[in-house]
């Protein structure tokens, strides 16, 4: 089992930048994320998944061809909290750029 170090506490998200409004296939958005104003992460993407709007993490292809998250979200807790600020956000961008926001 791997030692817990320093305290644990929920990052927040302290700062998002939508780099792309898009309806290219079923990318609509590309984002940074800034987490208190320390750790940036960039690459977030928002895809339409048809019945709902998702969040991707940054992946990276590796040798095998198969897709890996270089940075994700290790909980439930964390990950419930960064898809809907992001969302949130996506859709507010749209309302003000007049882009379907699904």
């Amino acid at each position: 089992m791997a030692k817990k170090i320093g305290v644990y506490a929920i990052l927040r998200i302290t700062d998002v930048k939508i780099r792309k409004l898009t309806n290219e296939n079923r990318l609509r958005a590309v984002m940074s994320v800034t987490f208190d104003d320390e750790i940036a992460v960039h690459d977030i993407k928002i895809i339409d998944g048809g019945d709902r709007l998702f969040v991707a993490m940054p992946s990276k292809k590796n040798a095998l061809g198969a897709y890996k998250d270089v940075a994700h979200p290790i909980n439930a807790q964390a990950r419930k909290y960064i898809s809907e600020t992001l969302i949130a956000e996506y859709k507010r961008a749209c309302e003000n750029e007049s882009a379907p926001p699904n």
